[in-house]
């Protein structure tokens, strides 16, 4: 997310070093390269003239003290820019009214309206303790009802069965009946997309919006689509009385100009939610600050420990902690445990997205840094007996290791990396549970963080 652009604003500060003031003369050349870089990365050309105004404003004649290079100094003025153009602050999901709360999903065919919709149904349930119900008003595309009925199924919540009725006002307004008597929380309304904005669609979801009265309305679009995601999200806004955005598929986006745009022509609709991959838990609120942090290079911590937090197995860590603690070795059998847990946290290109200072490792440690390299130790580790991942000795062996080679469909070198890798966090784990230090560290970012290829531990 944002490689490009971050390495190219990463490339334009490291030219301000040495420099003891920004003035106007210095600072020319750096705002244009700023420019030409949020205008590679797909944003409007309005929003970029604003915001490099802004920043020339504020840059120009500050002092750089003691405590901030210029470079440095420029980022923080950048950094600061950046989230208020977002917002600067989270804007959560509005519930407060009389149960069950409707939330109006709105958006083009192919915006990823459908999955957000289960997406945010699993982030309601599970974070914030919520009875949720699906419905599908999706008259013309029986395959988009059947889809949710799935993802409904898939994260445990109701779904509305419209028993072929084919008004979509209908069937939202029998959905909310439904909701109602069920004692749900909250009703998530999926409604018609299409391929393009036209007058029969807007009526439609003006239609629904009259009759259930949604208390959201949010405006699900493809964060893929640059400057035209913008521009859409200024028709909606311009049909319906929108109270936030979703952008989704960011993972997929290199460049990230619609989430820098969207606010500003939907005249300041923030954006609630970032859809960052395809599984079912890849729906984050969206926060202005931290954005702004991964654009710059700087990482996203809080947001990594919040999800270390919420998925990292805490009954584990304590058991592999008082195992330790015995004097007893860490074996594979522990080693897998812990990548079936960053595997559980979206993977390794989820956890280094997240980690400050990755714009700046090698083209070939980031390449290496994929989810097949986590896959393939895995399979590694897998096709080892139980005896072997109780007792690593053993697989000094060469007729072990081919062995393990052929039932994993690797090489002997892969093997010998990974038993190089398993080694060197076996010494790290010694090190730390002498310390008293191990449960902590194992909820804390730096236990997985080692387990990244390219981070360290594998060289």
């Amino acid at each position: 997310m944002f490689e490009s652009l971050t390495d190219r604003l990463s490339r334009t500060f490291r030219n301000v070093v040495g420099r003891g003031k920004l003035s106007d003369e210095n600072m020319k050349e750096t705002l244009r390269e700023v420019r030409d870089a949020l205008l590679e990365a797909d944003v409007s050309l309005d929003v970029v003239t604003t915001f490099i105004e802004q920043i020339r404003e504020a840059a120009l004649g500050v002092e750089v003290g003691k405590s901030l290079t210029p470079a440095q100094a420029l980022v923080k003025i950048v950094n600061e820019k950046l989230i208020e153009l977002m917002g600067e602050t989270s804007a959560e999901l509005n519930l407060a009214t009389q149960p069950p709360a409707v939330v109006l999903m709105a958006g083009l065919q192919g915006s990823g309206k459908t999955t957000s919709t289960a997406k945010l149904a699993k982030l309601l349930k599970e974070r914030h303790k919520k009875k949720v119900l699906l419905a599908s008003a999706d008259v013309y595309r029986p395959a988009a009802i059947e889809q949710l009925r799935t993802l409904a199924k898939e994260v445990d919540v109701l779904f509305f069965d419209d028993k072929g009725i084919k008004d979509p006002v209908i069937i939202a307004q029998e959905a909310l009946s439904e909701g109602k008597k069920q004692f749900v929380d909250v009703v998530i309304v999926d409604t018609a997309g299409r391929l393009h904005i036209d007058e029969t669609m807007m009526e439609e979801i003006k239609r629904i919006h009259h009759a259930v009265k949604p208390i959201e309305t949010l405006f699900v679009v493809d964060g893929m689509m640059g400057q035209d995601a913008a521009k859409t999200a200024k028709a909606f806004d311009e049909a319906l009385p929108l109270t936030g955005v979703v952008v989704t598929k960011l993972d997929g986006d290199a460049r990230g100009g619609a989430i820098l745009s969207i606010r500003q022509v939907t005249g300041g609709k923030p954006i609630k939610f970032v859809g960052m991959g395809e599984k079912i838990e890849a729906l984050e609120p969206f926060y202005p600050d931290r954005i702004a942090s991964r654009i710059l290079g700087m990482g996203d911590i809080l947001s990594l420990v919040e999800e270390l937090e919420r998925k990292v197995d805490k009954q584990e860590a304590d058991r592999l902690a008082k195992k330790l603690s015995k004097g007893k070795e860490f074996d594979f059998e522990d080693f897998r445990t812990q990548l079936l847990q960053m595997k559980n946290m979206g993977g390794i290109a989820s956890m280094l997205d997240k980690m400050p200072g990755v714009s700046a490792l090698p083209a070939e440690a980031k390449a290496r840094a994929n989810d097949k390299s986590l896959d393939q130790m895995l399979a590694i580790i897998n096709s080892m007996t139980k005896k072997e991942r109780r007792r690593p000795i053993l697989l000094q062996q060469g007729s072990r290791k081919r062995r393990v080679s052929l039932g994993s469909g690797t090489s002997i070198q892969e093997v010998n990396k990974v038993l190089k890798q398993f080694t060197q966090m076996q010494k790290m784990m010694k090190k730390i549970s002498k310390k008293g230090g191990l449960a902590r560290m194992m909820r804390g970012v730096k236990g997985m963080q080692n387990l990244i290829p390219g981070s360290g531990m594998d060289h």
